[in-house]
């Protein structure tokens, strides 16, 4: 039996710390015990800071981190695909394969014990198959032109059967409104929750809302002049012309695990339609993403008063300068200062792990489950996180 104490130990049983609180547990990680320790002196393992069960990654792209440092910021969304389409194969395979390793690798020892995470190719599968962070993994897919619908679909089977013999959990999965024709939209969300998981880059952008809402805007142009074909024209949030699409795969209520990731331009009018029809919703926020591509941040206000299931990722390094969950959360903590940090912790491990449904296993300090445990250094007088705040895993 191993033991460890610290100044706060966050269960997230509740959003409320235990003030020197202490963890129990075996050699494999399991825990047995949590509660208040009686006399700190006596402790042989002690952290002054905050324990915290382990990350769950909401949404990466792991294959991109040969990209970091790339990257021109504040390009908004159009002038970040064209920076896509020209760097994605900067670099040769083997190059690309060691930057995952080398992210993977600093993930874990940063404390991330899962991670949602999106998939083009599969240049990352060797290393999610041998790291011991698991991954759920989202073969994303594009398409514009209706003709093409069967081909893509029949290339994105391909690569599933690809990650089946690496031991990976995966299915295709659709990227956004803007990058797909309403045939493969569909089609691609018809994989998916085939698997009982869903995850779609949704109102990511004013551009994506002007496109479906208006037929204007820098990403509508964008495609009109390289001759592509542009989703339908709605009138409405473009969460609503998903949602749609979605119900021509079965009628609502949708049981299926789905995570709407970004949300920078939710609605009430968007949340509520969502909340009508999709039972497991969860809405996955990228803070630091936002801010380098269009220095702007999701209505969190509105997604807490509605009680929404939040989620907290990092995106990928080509939107990023790291991958590092701690400073995703300073950056929440920074823009709301309301927030209590047990209430961004439950996002970033407890919610986490019930979109993945890990929930058994991981996002809580709870006896019989191995959710891996976290030292978080360097808080503030008051606990709160700091500049300088980083997380280590313990076990």
């Amino acid at each position: 039996m191993n033991r460890i104490a610290a100044s706060y130990l966050y269960t997230l049983e509740s959003t409320e710390p235990i003030r020197n609180g202490f963890v129990e547990y075996d050699d494999d990680g399991t825990v047995l015990r949590t509660g208040h320790c009686e006399d700190i002196a006596s402790e042989k393992r002690f952290y002054d800071g905050a324990v915290v069960p382990g990350f769950v990654n909401a949404h990466c792209h792991i294959e991109l981190s040969h990209l970091q440092g790339k990257f021109r910021k504040g390009t908004g969304m159009a002038g970040f695909i064209d920076q896509i389409n020209e760097m994605r194969d900067s670099s040769g395979r083997e190059d690309r394969i060691e930057a995952v390793r080398i992210w993977m690798e600093r993930l874990w020892k940063q404390g991330v014990s899962a991670m949602a995470d999106i998939s083009n190719c599969d240049d990352s599968f060797g290393v999610k198959a041998s790291s011991p962070l698991y991954t759920r993994t989202f073969l994303e897919v594009f398409g514009t032109e209706p003709e093409d619908c069967d081909s893509v679909i029949a290339s994105v089977r391909g690569l599933v059967e690809k990650a089946a013999e690496c031991g990976l959990d995966a299915a295709p999965t659709p990227h956004s409104c803007y990058t797909m024709s309403p045939e493969l939209l569909t089609a691609a969300s018809a994989e998916g929750l085939k698997s009982g998981f869903l995850s779609y880059h949704s109102q990511e952008s004013h551009e994506e809302e002007e496109m479906i809402m208006h037929g204007s805007g820098a990403l509508w142009n964008n495609r009109r002049r390289a001759g592509m074909s542009t989703p339908p024209v709605t009138g409405k949030p473009s969460l609503m012309y998903f949602i749609d699409r979605l119900e021509k795969v079965h009628t609502a209520p949708f049981p299926e695990h789905i995570l709407l990731v970004h949300n920078v331009c939710l609605t009430q009018e968007a949340a509520d339609a969502a909340l009508a029809v999709m039972k497991n919703v969860y809405w996955a926020i990228c803070p630091l993403s936002n801010i380098f591509i269009h220095d702007a941040l999701p209505p969190v206000e509105l997604m807490r008063k509605n009680g929404l299931k939040i989620t907290v990722g990092t995106d990928s390094l080509s939107s990023n300068d790291t991958l590092d969950m701690v400073k995703e959360l300073y950056c929440l903590q920074i823009a709301f200062p309301e927030i209590p940090l047990g209430e961004m912790l439950v996002w970033t491990c407890r919610n986490g792990a019930e979109f993945l449904g890990k929930e058994d296993v991981l996002g809580t300090i709870a006896p019989g489950k191995r959710p891996g445990l976290v030292f978080v250094d360097g808080l503030d007088a008051d606990g709160r996180l700091s500049a300088g705040s980083l997380s280590v895993r313990i076990i």
